[in-house]
């Protein structure tokens, strides 16, 4: 009995066929046997799933969530696009304002994350909208 060779799954590997041609013929009982080649699994399986722990990471998003400057994104969001929805609505007035307190949002939210870019792009929209605000009034 000690001779027989244990079925084995297979790995994509000739790790564990390696492991079974080495204990065959050797006093070593089928536990053992069994139990060297779940070990094997076992490290093979960790390592498989650190692999795969590194790539969720490497995906995962990385904007934090449940912080002032999140509820402050989501809400210029908004903003944006309740602004954009009135001016095209012929209220336009309203739809700048809108639209203004929402730059002024993105622009905390990106001093928040350091993000040159959102507070670059939201400084200069924001610039044109009340640029546009105040020649309304002059005119």
């Amino acid at each position: 009995m000690e001779n027989e060779n244990i079925t084995l799954v297979q790995t994509g590997t000739n790790e564990i066929s390696e492991i079974n041609s080495n204990l065959t013929g050797s006093a070593m009982t089928k536990a053992g046997k069994l139990a060297m080649e779940l070990a094997h699994e076992k490290r093979r399986l960790k390592q498989e799933l650190e692999e795969l722990q590194n790539d969720y990471d490497d995906i995962k998003s990385t904007t934090p969530t449940g912080t002032a400057d999140w509820y402050v994104k989501w809400i210029s969001m908004l903003f944006a696009v309740a602004g954009i929805f009135l001016i095209s609505a012929s209220f336009v007035l309203y739809g700048q304002v809108a639209y203004m307190i929402s730059t002024i949002g993105w622009i905390y939210v990106g001093m928040q994350w350091s993000d040159r870019a959102i507070m670059i792009g939201s400084a200069i929209s924001g610039t044109a909208v009340a640029m546009n605000i105040v020649n309304s009034f002059i005119v």
